[in-house]
């Protein structure tokens, strides 16, 4: 037996072992999902929990409406105080909402393009209404909105399970308290001078 023949089991196995350590290390180097972006999207979807949805919704809802009273304010209001509450609604709200559309279109949420029928009837309210009557009524509103508005934003910030809504909520949140401030100082007091 020569040398060489006497190598040429240890060399075959060599290359068997060789051939597996690859293989091996083929699949080692794959990418560990092999979802597709689709696939990834479509969990992403389903990703908010009913809380989560619940906000959206109530965000969405709210800001809506709140641009549609800054729009019938800002034609209708007799008082200047007014008619700028209804310019800050329609710009801060309508930058919310397109930051909201936003996010919820990346976790396939669908939102609202026009108020709920209870705002629709508020506005169909307030549409009837001028002057002083008009700048009390709308006042009241913004009050009776934001205070709800800001109580649900204030949840989703310190309780939100979606990281993504969780800091919408806290960014926003200082905005909307001011508008709460602001509405309320709109409203007429015993004795006040403001929407006479």
């Amino acid at each position: 037996m020569t040398t060489t023949q006497s190598f040429k089991p240890f060399i075959a196995a060599a290359a068997v072992a060789l051939t597996g350590s690859l293989a091996v290390a083929q699949t080692t180097t794959q990418p560990q999902s092999t979802a597709s972006p689709a696939a990834g999207k479509s969990a992403q979807q389903g990703s908010l929990n009913a809380a989560d949805r619940s906000f959206v919704g109530l965000a969405a809802m709210g800001g809506v409406a709140e641009v549609e009273a800054g729009r019938l304010a800002q034609q209708k209001a007799s008082n200047d105080a007014v008619k700028q509450f209804g310019n800050r609604m329609v710009e801060d709200h309508g930058n919310a909402n397109a930051e909201l559309k936003q996010l919820a279109s990346a976790k396939g949420v669908t939102l609202p393009n026009a108020p709920d029928a209870t705002h629709q009837a508020e506005m169909k309210r307030l549409e009837k209404l001028s002057g002083a009557q008009f700048d009390r009524e709308f006042a009241q509103m913004m009050v009776r909105d934001h205070e709800k508005v800001v109580a649900a934003f204030d949840k989703q910030s310190k309780s939100g399970s979606d990281p993504e809504l969780k800091a919408f909520a806290t960014k926003t949140l200082p905005t909307l308290r001011t508008h709460l401030q602001m509405a309320r100082q709109m409203q007429p007091g015993p004795g006040s001078t403001a929407s006479r």
